[in-house]
């Protein structure tokens, strides 16, 4: 393999060796990040494919909705530090700047609001669908399936190719998730539904379904509601990961959005990918109590311990993870405005925090709180259950997710995805009958 540039033009050279077939395949640029080699003509031009077990090094589409740089700890929504989103704007805001691609004016951002907030009702036989579930049932299993049965209830705008009926079931999966999953919380407890309030903001509604109950008046609280704001907003999309690339997947078959969403939720349940604050609240509960803290960080340093540190370091920022600043700001500030002292799980994390920090181990390794870490003890800390905290995780992710299926509907050169493989089975052979079979 040899690469050249010809003028502005980069180009790779393939040669297959014991061959004599060459082919010169174009580079590609994006607006940031790495070049791409472009392969689509590799098969054609010299027999073979590519192999890239779980994709981390094929880019499979190309995207003006995320960048992320891991190294340089960089996240942009549409070219916008997720810092200056994240404290100067809200999610309904973040919303229409992922899925339209520019920050609205007033009046456009007006009109988004009531687009999500006059679509936040469920069908009523909807609220049916909750009863068949067994009142233990994990809210991600009831969401999933909730979700899924959408289209079965707004079939009127299932047509894809129209682009007025996109917008809509865009607005109607954005502002029917957090009822959906308030429901499911509510189902869980045994306690009556809370139906969506127009008067309150897109958090402030979903804390209300959350935790109102009809016989008491409830109070928003500013703190409460801007923390969930912010993490809504931190976990709105990034980039093709394992839920987002499922909702691209399912779309490109032409399915529609509501199952398309259902598939990506269903993706995000595993705990490899949405369960990562839900693990560092376990792993807290593991530890125990703060004096066992020094023991624990000792099998964490010790290669033979295997013991596993949630909550630290990321698979994609190389050296910090810029959601986890914010987060770490107002993980304080929930606990301050809550008064919270005393709580054994949040002092334990605390005291991590200060040791990761401060240790040698940690820096060296660049082995820093990141955003998982400080929203699972902010949920804890606001009463949230950990069953729950993939599916706020869901809630987020759906504008992602619509954003990015909406993208791709829109894009004329996509089309059905269909990975290749490494055939490793058995050759051809000939059937045998039953009878001569010893």
């Amino acid at each position: 393999m040899s690469s050249s540039t010809t003028g502005a033009k980069k180009t790779v050279t393939f040669t297959l060796d014991g061959s004599n077939r060459s082919t010169t395949l174009p580079v590609l640029s994006g607006t940031l990040g790495p070049d791409v080699v472009d392969i689509r003509k590799l098969y054609s031009d010299l027999g073979v494919f590519t192999y890239d077990p779980g994709y981390g090094e094929t880019a499979s589409t190309e995207s003006r909705i995320t960048f992320i740089d891991g190294d340089a700890g960089v996240l942009l929504y549409r070219g916008f530090p997720i810092e200056q989103l994240a404290e100067q704007s809200d999610f309904i805001e973040v919303a229409y700047l992922l899925m339209e691609g520019d920050l609205p004016s007033p009046a456009q951002l007006e009109q988004f609001r009531r687009g999500v907030t006059y679509h936040t009702m469920v069908h009523e036989q909807l609220r049916r669908f909750f009863d068949g579930f067994r009142r233990d049932a994990h809210p991600m299993a009831v969401i999933c399936g909730v979700v899924g049965a959408l289209a079965a209830f707004y079939h009127d705008n299932l047509d894809i190719n129209d682009a007025r009926q996109r917008e809509i079931a865009c607005f109607r999966l954005i502002a029917k998730i957090p009822t959906i999953a308030a429901w499911a919380y509510k189902y869980s407890l045994g306690q009556p539904f809370m139906y969506p309030r127009n008067d309150l903001s897109y958090a402030e509604n979903f804390l209300y379904m959350l935790n109102a109950v009809p016989t008491e008046p409830y109070v928003n609280n500013p703190i409460l509601s801007r923390a969930m704001d912010r993490i809504l907003v931190l976990h709105a999309d990034h980039e093709q990961n394992a839920s987002t690339s499922t909702v691209r997947l399912a779309g490109s078959t032409g399915a529609n959005p509501f199952a398309c969403i259902a598939a990506g939720i269903a993706a995000l349940w595993g705990p490899a990918h949405g369960g990562a604050n839900e693990a560092v609240l376990k792993m807290l509960a593991e530890i125990g109590k703060p004096e066992n803290i020094p023991e624990f960080i000792r099998q964490v340093k010790d290669k033979n311990a295997h013991t596993k540190l949630m909550g630290f370091g990321h698979r994609v920022y190389k050296n910090f993870d810029p959601r986890a600043k914010i987060m770490k700001e107002t993980c304080h500030e929930v606990l301050g405005e809550l008064g919270i002292k005393d709580e054994p799980l949040l002092d334990m994390a605390m005291e991590l925090e200060r040791i990761a920090l401060s240790d040698d181990y940690f820096i060296s390794r660049k082995l820093y709180p990141n955003v998982d870490f400080y929203s699972g003890i902010i949920l804890k800390a606001m009463g949230i259950p950990t069953s729950m905290f993939t599916v706020l995780f869901a809630v987020a992710r759906t504008v992602g997710w619509v954003s990015q299926w909406k993208e791709m509907v829109e894009d004329p050169s996509q089309r059905i995805g269909r990975p290749r493989q490494i055939y490793t089975g058995a050759a051809q052979r000939d059937y045998v009958p039953l009878s001569r079979r010893g």
